[in-house]
């Protein structure tokens, strides 16, 4: 199974003829990009399930909410693909981005709820050492680099801006990212580096689900 190179094709093409003409003219095409898409998504699921539960896999949608935006594209150059880990033990989701000349694997914690916010916080202040030794193992950053995320410019409410865990405390987002090149998302190989990828973020997310299914004091929540 593989990301055919008409799907990435006609996703140029949308942003090239960003019209409901041109889409409804080329509705066959996208009907097509979209089951491919919806194929491979269904053997990533597979995949994952091997070592992991992924409760479902949904294909966002290329219609795009116009109504409160400057840009009136009707469509999204872009099929995205959210991974979900089922159970409340399990947190983070994976994410899978396809778009010409930017795809990209990513997981973690995009907007985080303010209490799941302050938790992780809360446990950086008190303890860097285990997500510091997490990010720092080889295979970590041979796939992500490093954590990313959207960041406060100063420290939040209640921490000191010299906290030695100030550069994790001050994240909004806690993320981890991988870019992949046209050639290689319509490889034969890309559906196992997908997989393997995910697999790569395991480490981050359970911890991150430990932390996320405790208090303060270590003690579970569910």
């Amino acid at each position: 199974m593989k990301i055919e190179q008409t799907t990435i094709k006609f996703l140029k093409d949308v942003e090239k003829n960003n019209n409901r003409e041109w889409f409804n003219a080329h509705k066959a095409q996208y009907e097509t990009a979209l089951e491919n898409v919806n194929q491979f998504k269904d053997e990533v699921v597979k995949g994952l399930n091997k070592k992991d539960m992924i409760e479902e896999g949904k294909v966002f949608r290329i219609y795009r909410d116009v109504r409160f935006s400057k840009d009136k594209a009707p469509y999204k150059n872009n099929l995205g693909i959210a991974f979900k880990r089922a159970t409340k033990a399990r947190r983070g989701g994976y994410y899978l981005h396809l778009e010409p000349g930017k795809s990209l694997v990513a997981g973690g914690f995009w907007a985080p709820e303010p209490a799941d916010l302050k938790r992780i916080r809360e446990e950086f202040a008190h303890d860097d050492k285990t997500i510091r030794k997490i990010t720092s193992q080889k295979k970590f950053i041979q796939y992500f680099g490093t954590l990313e995320g959207d960041e406060l410019k100063t420290a939040p409410p209640g921490y000191d801006r010299d906290h030695p865990a100030i550069d994790l405390i001050r994240k909004k987002q806690y993320l981890v990212t991988r870019k992949f090149s046209d050639k290689e998302v319509t490889s034969p190989d890309f559906l196992k580096e997908v997989i393997q990828t995910f697999e790569a973020m395991r480490p981050y997310l359970d911890y991150m689900s430990d932390v996320l299914t405790t208090d303060k004091n270590g003690q579970k929540l569910i």
